[in-house]
């Protein structure tokens, strides 16, 4: 499990075959589980200043590859005892979005995202997602995209500031967003599964 609250943003030094090879502050072991712009992966080599993860074919298809190259986000697994922020994040990448407008709003910049329309049901005005493993609220859901109203601090410290309008990113919808629709959407109801009404049915209990 992750947080989508990023460690720090860590160099990468190559990405040959399969092997993803990074620099960080962060002392990595062998076995170690760490988040790689949103992605779960195991770290298998460690030198003295750096540490390479492993990427299946299947996973490299899943995955915006174009931001892994440069900087990346890295966030080791929670321990048990961590303090808890952002949300709970699995490390499972749900799909891409694609940048589609990045907009200044006084202090603060609207990215409007969109998605593979069977995902958009998983996206809840004001609930979380992660984008490329940052956790961020969602303030608007738009029909097949959601806008993000993103902080200066934020864009400065993440990939954010690179992104461009055709940007690739990986997204992680929110866990409990998955498992509530789940579990509603077998209701005896013929009518439409909506978030006001798992609200209406939630309430209920």
């Amino acid at each position: 499990m992750f947080t989508g609250l990023i460690r720090e943003m860590a160099e990468v030094i190559s990405l040959k075959n399969s092997f993803l090879t990074l620099k960080a502050k962060y002392k990595a072991k062998i076995g170690d589980s760490i988040a790689v712009n949103g992605a779960c992966l195991t770290v298998v080599r460690v030198t003295s200043d750096t540490f390479a993860v492993e990427l299946s074919p299947e996973t490299q298809s899943i995955l915006a590859m174009e931001n892994y190259r440069n900087r990346v986000h890295i966030e080791p697994a929670m321990m048990m005892g961590d303090r808890f922020e952002g949300h709970i994040v699995q490390g499972h990448v749900d799909c891409l979005g694609t940048i589609k407008s990045i907009n200044k709003n006084g202090n603060s910049t609207d990215f409007i995202i969109s998605l593979p329309s069977e995902y958009s049901k998983y996206v809840i005005p004001k609930g979380s997602i992660t984008i490329d493993g940052v956790s961020l609220t969602v303030n608007e859901v738009l029909k097949d995209a959601f806008r993000l109203t993103i902080i200066p601090h934020t864009i400065k410290n993440t990939l954010f500031e690179s992104y461009k309008i055709g940007s690739k990113v990986n997204l992680e919808t929110d866990m409990f967003a998955r498992y509530i629709y789940n579990m509603f959407k077998h209701s005896d109801s013929k009518e439409e599964l909506t978030w006001d009404k798992v609200d209406r049915i939630m309430a209920t209990y």
